[in-house]
């Protein structure tokens, strides 16, 4: 099996998912019913079936659990094609027990539901295709042929062929039915969960995107002071030593790599800021931020921010989590993707409410896809009438889902929809046919509250001073 490289999500990635001790003792479980229903049947109803035969059936099951447990460790994984031919063995244990205890009239015939189920939760489709049908061939075999159940008195146990098909339609349509249920109801939890994981990494990223920000800005602030007092030392060895040249050269040449440091730094320490000022932001520079990787991708990302009504004329200082920007990153990215010119991010606010929608001016979303947008790993059959606005494009719909994911963590309501015709609230556009993406927050959960005092900034704690050492003096004329 082909695992998918490091760091890649797939929805439809099958790993080894079955581990051979987990299904040894559920195996260990049926066994342990199927002993019990042979003897309950053949000691206390007094049904007459070949009981050694039964015996060796129930023998060679138990030496395979045996075997197992015995011959694997603990943490063995079952690849597909090991998973696929346990449970064709295990079918096949059951209809040979089956065949020898009345067939399809035996009510524990049911039980051949259970393998298939399982295969449908844990193993590729056509593994599961492949023990569903076998799992029918052999079923309808063994309701054709088969060895009745006896009373004590020797008369055979028969029910009217009416029943007879019903019980088989009823197993065949629940194999069906369970395969084709639990497969899907798998494959879902799999795409939500790896969708979930890819959010929960972007966040991850982000939060350290931010905390190396802090790192760097603490670095320059800490090093500024010994830079200072190397640059202003080395500027007066270079004054007392003009008479001699090359002394002179060295001492300057420490100034100018003094200031190169510093300004390495300050450049480094532009990215952000450990500073409680900075977990808080006006509106505007927020969404600057969010957009700012894509300012120079050849679309112009326009910014129009109003207040609605009854909203004060300031536009409002909100939280700077690294959710809400890397939320706002991914719609805007998408909407730069595929806009013609230009994306216009649109801000509104009331005294309750915060409204943002970002608007392109491309082909807008597939309107078989607007009930399905925020789900991850959309599949759909493209249109091909409909031309691709970017043939190199394949989109699962993973972005938008973690854009939705990190935004509704704070609080917000998204909605999807294309536009169609002049858009009101953009005066002087053009009528548009592209993507619209509406954001609300009520204002309470992303505003920071006006005049609260701000957290003390965390305090740098210095490294503890080296040991100390003792240098011998070398004579350098020596």
């Amino acid at each position: 099996m082909q695992s998918p490289p490091f760091g890649e999500i797939s929805q439809d990635h099958r790993g080894e998912w079955v581990r051979l001790r987990t299904m040894t003792w559920l195996r260990v479980v049926a066994l342990s019913g199927q002993v019990a229903a042979v003897l309950v049947a053949y000691l206390y109803f007094e049904m007459r079936f070949e009981i050694l035969l039964v015996g060796l059936v129930l023998g060679a099951a138990a030496l395979s659990i045996l075997a197992s447990l015995l011959l694997f460790p603990q943490t063995k994984r079952l690849s597909d094609s090991e998973a696929t031919l346990t449970f064709l063995f295990d079918i096949a244990l059951l209809i040979c027990l089956l065949y020898l205890t009345g067939g399809i009239t035996n009510p524990f015939s049911v039980l051949v539901l259970g393998p298939v189920t399982v295969s449908a939760m844990a193993l590729k489709p056509r593994s599961t295709l492949l023990l569903a049908l076998v799992a029918i061939a052999l079923l309808t075999l063994v309701s054709l042929t088969y060895q009745p159940l006896r009373f004590a008195d020797g008369s055979a146990l028969v029910i009217p062929p009416i029943f007879a098909f019903g019980f088989w339609a009823a197993i065949v349509i629940g194999i069906l039915f369970q395969a084709f249920y639990a497969h899907r109801v798998a494959a879902e939890a799999n795409s939500m969960s790896n969708a979930l994981l890819a959010a929960q990494m972007a966040l991850t990223r982000e939060q350290k995107l931010t905390d190396l920000g802090g790192v760097m800005a603490a670095t320059a602030h800490e090093l500024g002071t010994p830079l200072a007092t190397i640059k202003l030392v080395s500027a007066e060895l270079a004054d007392e030593l003009r008479d001699r040249p090359e002394l002179a050269a060295d001492a300057r040449l420490l100034v100018e790599q003094a200031d190169r440091c510093r300004d390495i730094l300050h450049s480094m320490g532009r990215a952000g800021k450990d500073d409680t000022h900075l977990h808080r932001a006006p509106l505007e520079a927020v969404l600057r931020e969010a957009a700012e990787p894509h300012f120079d991708r050849g679309r112009d990302v326009v910014f129009l921010l109003s207040p609605g009504a009854g909203g004060d004329a300031a536009q409002p200082v909100i939280e700077r989590r690294p959710e809400i920007i890397h939320g706002l990153r991914n719609l805007i990215q998408n909407a730069v993707d595929f806009a013609a010119a230009t994306v216009w991010v649109q801000a509104e606010w009331t005294d309750r409410a915060l409204r943002i929608r970002v608007i392109d001016d491309g082909p807008g979303f597939p309107p078989a896809l607007l009930g399905y947008l925020g789900e991850p790993f959309i599949r759909r059959r493209r249109d091909p009438a409909r031309p691709r606005h970017r043939p190199d494009y394949e989109g699962m719909g993973l972005g938008l889902f973690i854009a939705k994911t990190l935004l509704e963590r704070s609080g917000a309501q998204l909605t999807f929809a294309n536009s169609n015709g002049p858009v009101g609230y953009l005066p002087g556009t053009p009528a548009l046919r592209g993507a619209q993406i509406r954001i609300d927050w009520p204002l309470s959960r992303i505003v920071a509250a006006p005049g609260s005092p701000l957290a003390p900034n965390r305090p740098i704690v210095a490294a503890a001073p080296p040991e100390p050492r003792h240098y011998s003096t070398i004579d350098k004329t020596a």
